[in-house]
């Protein structure tokens, strides 16, 4: 199996033959960022599969983030737009956890690392963090966490 970039330059051309152009515009727009961020730094680096994947994240929670304030302004086609290539990115990363799923896992995280007040937020974060692996927006995560350590 290739790297998760070669999976997205491959369905892209996928959807390139088949004349998708939601796909095609969505993964072109994904394949740009994950260059970008190739390129940022020092010199020019391959990204590895993780961080490849933490820039998809990126990008979908911009899609997310650009569709509500699209909804909200009542601009709806443009939302449904920016909600369709959310979708599009979710393809590509790994199921998110249910809110019981981050309870159960914060809690483990918290217990483990015995933190009990809120001054241990930032470590607390962290090990909360760790345990859930990227399968869960960071704002949720943290909700629970303070949630815990009130």
């Amino acid at each position: 199996m290739g790297t998760l970039k070669d999976r997205l330059n491959d369905d892209l051309h996928t959807a390139m033959k088949s004349r998708d152009e939601l796909i095609t515009s969505t993964l072109r727009m994904a394949l740009s960022a994950v260059r970008t961020a190739e390129v940022a730094g020092d010199e020019a680096r391959e990204l590895s599969d993780d961080e490849v994947l933490a820039v998809l994240t990126k990008e979908a929670k911009k899609r997310r983030e650009a569709a509500t304030a699209f909804a909200g302004a009542g601009r709806d086609d443009q939302a449904a737009k920016e909600t369709a290539e959310g979708e599009v990115l979710d393809r590509y990363l790994p199921k998110q956890l249910t809110d019981a799923e981050i309870a159960e896992l914060v809690g483990q995280a918290l217990a483990a690392g015995g933190f009990t007040s809120k001054g241990q937020m930032g470590p607390a974060m962290k090990a909360a963090q760790a345990a859930v692996a990227g399968r869960a927006e960071g704002g949720r995560v943290a909700a629970e966490v303070r949630r815990r350590l009130n």
